[in-house]
């Protein structure tokens, strides 16, 4: 859940860049930092581990407004994507209030995006939050891979495997070159807006 100072009129949230290994999430990440980087309000920081990282940092979404006169500021995560660090995950995903899912368009990587969701469930659950009702939204990444080099599997296929009960949105990208990455980014911004602004008028009720 966001973190509300009526004192200041700011609204603190967190997005979560969730994943497996190797899909692109870090690569995302540090895309979405420098696109962006007018709004951040911080440095980067990293916390290492033997194999992976994780990653956050600050913003102000500016160009989405503020909510009934409050500044939003955003945390934004990567999760490490290493099965042997499932509590590291778990961890990040605390008080999360919406996620960008990066799936590996890769043929060779179906099962790890489909382990990888799950686990996403799983630990949402273990938070008393429904997947089916977190902001989230998907992005299939890679897509600009040759796929005569390297198989890809068919956005209709990633659709009906991942998202066929979800429904959420999603979009084609590549984290190299920023295709996909800032859309998918506004629209979980856009998804989480309705959700704060409830739990707004519900403290400024009392």
């Amino acid at each position: 859940m966001a973190v509300y100072n009526l004192k200041t009129r700011e609204i603190s949230c967190k997005i979560v860049i969730y994943g497996p290994a190797r899909c692109g999430k870090t690569t995302n990440f540090r895309y979405i930092a420098d696109a962006y980087k007018e709004l951040l309000t911080g440095e980067i920081v990293s916390i290492n581990t033997e194999s992976d990282q994780t990653l956050f940092f600050d913003f102000v979404p500016m160009e989405l407004g503020k909510i009934e006169g409050f500044n939003v500021r955003v945390q934004l995560y990567t999760v490490p994507g290493h099965v042997r660090y499932k509590s590291t995950r778990k961890l990040v995903l605390r008080g999360v209030d919406g996620i960008v899912f990066v799936a590996d368009s890769l043929e060779v990587r179906r099962e790890e995006n489909i382990i990888s969701l799950k686990d996403l469930e799983k630990n949402l659950k273990d938070f008393d939050k429904n997947i089916l009702e977190v902001p989230l939204v998907f992005q299939y990444n890679k897509r600009d891979l040759d796929e005569q080099v390297t198989p890809l599997m068919p956005i209709e296929k990633m659709q009906t495997e991942l998202n066929g009960q979800l429904k959420a949105p999603s979009f084609p990208g590549s984290a190299v070159d920023g295709h996909g990455v800032g859309q998918a980014l506004k629209a979980c911004l856009k998804l989480m807006w309705p959700f704060l602004k409830e739990e707004l008028k519900g403290l400024l009720n009392k």
